[in-house]
């Protein structure tokens, strides 16, 4: 949306993170602590279920050289966006080997926890690549899982795998009420085209969405929220949450609520990568936030015959033509324009010759809503529309629809806790109006029994000449926002747990 957009200032050039020789040896140090931390033969998931998996030694020697920074000092002194190849190809590796310890304009953290992340920040960016480099589909997000559960229980936690075995959840601290976070562990099925040296190792699966950055992040603030917790300055308990199987249906945030993930929870917040948004920056809104995606397909049937005689036939091609067309603009009309109502169809087929008319076509499409009373409403009111199309044409008709995720909905006071959290993690200036998103979130499952908000982590690279959406093979992040991440989540949950109003 403009307004927003024309409001984001600028990125001070003076502000991109440069990593001088001793910052290299450091990175190296954690992307090879990271990759062998990782190398054990069986899978903690897998030993959990009863089951040995053997790694493939050959590619695990491959992916940690490939964590291994092979950049020279003078290389890793240049700013974050100009990496280059050993061939001297520009790459998209964004590099951060660290972050000031409080980002000007911001507060600090309790307990020197700045200081604290400062320090860790090349172990999570060598976390964030590593998993980068590993990505698991929706559902068998194994390996994932067990990284998380390990470097929990290396911190002292006590971590408890979903049933599955791909998916953790863990407390922080104590008391009855608490405050969830919740990051998203799954890659999509796409090919990583990035020439970096994390590139996915997994032919046709890549983390085109950030939950790479989404699962650092929820780490990294658990391990701080940790430090706290251990010197009793924790004002309460918070529960992280490491969902499986957000980009499929059915999702995972269900299996999450099933196996306890919300109870005694008195609100949830998480973050999701924006890369139109550059690193440093983060949008909010409360409100409706993504919407509801549900899929529909109509099946028609009727006698088909030559096209010299369409009236002797039920004329499929035409009465899909009516569907196509006719459906979503009476849509428009039957429902109120601020509900956020969008039916568009993505395919269609009927038929192969020219003079034939078919016995069956077929169309699909999906159905975005903003309105959470609209969302209810739809179904039947496009199928009704349907039926009332296709009588006059004589054609049998099948409509199937399928639910999908429920609209996000910020909730209001949610909202402002997080943006205030987020404000005082990185600087008033630094927050943003976020846009409404047509996509969906299965977020939206939690909002459906307690207060929650969802906000957007800027990730994009300041300058950068080409600007990726998520979903896209090439997608990478500037690992800055990581630690900017860090601090919101950490700033959340303490500001929640001190204001009581849930």
């Amino acid at each position: 949306m403009s307004g927003a957009e024309a409001a984001i200032p600028a990125v001070p050039a003076d502000s991109r993170l440069c990593a001088g020789p001793s910052d290299t040896q450091l990175y190296q140090h954690h992307e090879n602590d990271v990759a062998l931390r990782h190398l054990d033969p069986v899978s903690l998931s897998m030993a959990r279920m009863g089951r040995a998996a053997p790694l493939d030694r050959n590619r695990e020697h491959t992916v940690t050289r490939a964590l291994t920074l092979t950049e020279t000092a003078a290389t890793a002194a240049r700013p974050v966006g100009k990496l280059k190849s050993s061939s001297g190809s520009s790459k998209a590796g964004h590099l951060s080997e660290g972050w000031p310890e409080t980002p000007p304009g911001a507060d600090p953290l309790p307990g020197q926890l700045d200081r604290w992340l400062a320090s860790r920040g090349a172990e999570l960016v060598a976390i964030r690549r590593h998993i980068h480099a590993h990505p698991e589909l929706s559902g068998h997000e194994f390996e994932t899982a067990a990284l998380v559960a390990r470097e929990l229980t290396r911190a002292g936690l006590s971590p408890r795998m979903l049933p599955k075995g791909n998916g953790v959840m863990c407390d922080i601290g104590y008391g009855e009420r608490v405050i969830a976070l919740r990051a998203d562990l799954d890659a999509l099925p796409l090919p990583d085209t990035k020439d970096v040296p994390y590139r996915s190792t997994v032919d046709n699966v890549c983390h085109a969405c950030g939950h790479d950055v989404h699962t650092t992040v929820l780490l990294g603030a658990g391990l701080a929220l940790a430090q706290l917790a251990e010197r009793d300055e924790l004002p309460g308990r918070v529960r992280l949450l490491f969902q499986p199987a957000e980009e499929t249906m059915p999702s995972g945030a269900p299996e999450v609520i099933a196996a306890g993930g919300l109870k005694d929870v008195a609100a949830i917040f998480a973050l999701h990568c924006a890369p139109q948004l550059p690193v440093g920056l983060v949008g909010v809104r409360s409100g409706p936030f993504t919407a509801a995606a549900d899929k529909i397909e109509v099946r028609l049937t009727g006698r088909g015959g030559h096209t010299a005689r369409p009236h002797l036939t039920a004329d499929l091609v035409h009465a899909l033509g009516r569907i196509l067309v006719d459906v979503p603009s009476l849509l428009d009309r039957k429902l109120d324009a601020r509900a956020g109502v969008s039916m568009v169809w993505g395919a269609v087929r009927a038929g192969e010759a020219a003079n034939a008319i078919p016995i069956e076509g077929v169309a699909r499409g999906t159905i975005r809503v903003l309105s959470r009373d609209a969302w209810r409403d739809v179904p039947e009111l496009v199928t009704k529309l349907v039926h009332d199309v296709i009588a006059p044409t004589g054609a049998d008709v099948e409509v199937t629809y399928t639910r999908g995720v429920p609209p996000v909905v910020n909730d209001r006071l949610a909202t402002a806790i997080i943006a205030g959290a987020a404000g005082a993690a990185l600087g008033p200036d630094r927050v943003v109006e976020a846009e409404i998103s047509m996509g969906g979130e299965d977020f939206a499952f939690y909002l459906d029994g307690i207060p929650g908000s969802m906000i957007r982590l800027g990730v994009g690279v300041p300058g950068a000449e080409t600007k990726f959406d998520i979903h896209q093979s090439a997608f990478d992040v500037d690992e800055r926002a990581i630690g900017h991440g860090v601090r919101i989540m950490v700033h959340t949950a303490l500001a929640a747990l001190s204001a009581g109003a849930f």
